[in-house]
């Protein structure tokens, strides 16, 4: 059975459009891909850091849930994955947002991700994906955030192409 999961892109160190790129060549390998326009946002963390592109893909894969994870983390190594602090710069991050209806809560993988409500730079992009788009039964498209945004926009959904 196909599932349908949203992955939240990242990066703010090196080519982070061209990184993201090749992230989501590699997404492709793992199922069928939708990618959302690609934003810029300032970071969340330390401020002493450049502003991150941001995206999210939706993947529909046969994958289970800690197996996508395994993935994901694979190609955040293969990218040259660099974490220098807690919310810091790094070249990828492949946060896995949403897997089908499912809510996982274990000591890998937390389903849907902490914090999500709260994050300007996941929530406009997964609305770009599904408008109607409810995360236990809030809808995005209500959440004032959504009103008041940080985000610029790069590039139409066709950056990734």
């Amino acid at each position: 059975m196909m599932n349908k999961t949203y992955i939240g892109l990242g990066s703010n160190l090196g080519d982070s459009a061209q990184i993201l790129r090749e992230a989501v060549e590699q997404l492709r390998l793992l199922g069928e891909v939708k990618v959302s326009r690609l934003y810029q946002s300032p970071p969340m963390g330390p401020q002493d850091q450049p502003h991150y592109h941001n995206a999210v893909a939706e993947l529909l894969t046969h994958l289970a849930p800690l197996d996508l994870l395994n993935e994901l983390q694979r190609i955040e190594n293969e990218s040259g994955r660099v974490r220098l602090r807690h919310w810091g710069e790094r070249t990828l991050d492949l946060d896995l947002l949403l897997y089908a209806e499912k809510n996982i809560i274990n000591e890998r993988l937390t389903v849907p991700h902490v914090g999500i409500l709260q994050r300007d730079f996941v929530v406009i992009p997964l609305l770009d994906l599904n408008i109607e788009l409810k995360i236990n039964g809030q809808s995005l498209q209500n959440l004032e955030l959504v009103q008041h945004s940080t985000l610029t926009v790069l590039a139409d959904q066709s950056w990734a192409d």
